[in-house]
């Protein structure tokens, strides 16, 4: 199905028309204008621009604005899809963000401990128009962290998409996609801290970590 007028407009969370949103792509991308090139470099810039880390959920919607996650040194999956689906528009590219419930085998184990479980609810990645289909692109994990972890940090497929790997470099069980939640055309934020609410009941959302597995 080709793409609706909303998967390129602005929303208040995908401001792709916002300064800060702009220049991010402008320095991402140059001067490049090829499509498949542009979701690279934007896919790269997201990927490894932003290190990643677990512990920077906030309940401030203002923290899940494009143009705000600009200016952070780290974040977790849902804001780095959100980067990545509105630059992608920025630059005149169909984007939405997708979302799934999944098992990390390998995560830390303060995490898993402060969370009570494995499960990761609302993973989210971008998914971006190319080659006449809707692309799946997971930017979470920067190259560093995967190395760290053991994990082959995931490449831009403009044809497969780049979901995060069922195993490790050792062969070791990764991550495991067990529910589909569906494309969105803008974040649903109320929906997803109703989920947290429930699957990590003891967990403060807004508590910062001091877990050394996500640092430099």
């Amino acid at each position: 199905m080709t793409p609706g007028p909303q998967t390129l407009s602005p929303t208040w969370f995908l401001d792709c028309d916002s300064e800060a949103v702009s220049a991010f792509a402008d320095q991402a991308v140059g001067s490049t204008e090829d499509t498949i090139k542009v979701a690279e470099a934007l896919f790269y810039a997201v990927r490894d621009g932003f290190r990643y880390d677990p512990y920077q959920v906030s309940r401030e919607p203002a923290s899940y604005r494009a143009s705000a996650i600009t200016a952070s040194a780290s974040n977790w999956c849902v804001p780095k899809s959100v980067l990545l689906a509105t630059s992608a528009r920025a630059r005149g590219i169909p984007a939405r963000l997708g979302f799934a419930d999944v098992l990390n085998h390998l995560t830390s184990a303060k995490l898993s401990e402060s969370m009570g479980t494995d499960l990761f609810a609302w993973h989210g990645y971008a998914e971006l128009w190319l080659n006449e289909k809707w692309v799946k692109l997971s930017t979470a994990f920067n190259i560093e962290l995967c190395e760290r972890f053991g994990v082959a940090a995931l490449e831009f497929d403009p044809i497969d998409g780049a979901l995060m790997h069922p195993y490790d470099t050792s062969g070791r069980r990764h991550m495991e996609y067990v529910r589909e939640r569906g494309s969105y055309d803008d974040l649903p934020l109320e929906a997803m801290f109703e989920t947290f609410d429930e699957v990590y009941p003891n967990v403060e959302i807004s508590e910062a970590g001091n877990d050394a597995a996500f640092h430099e």
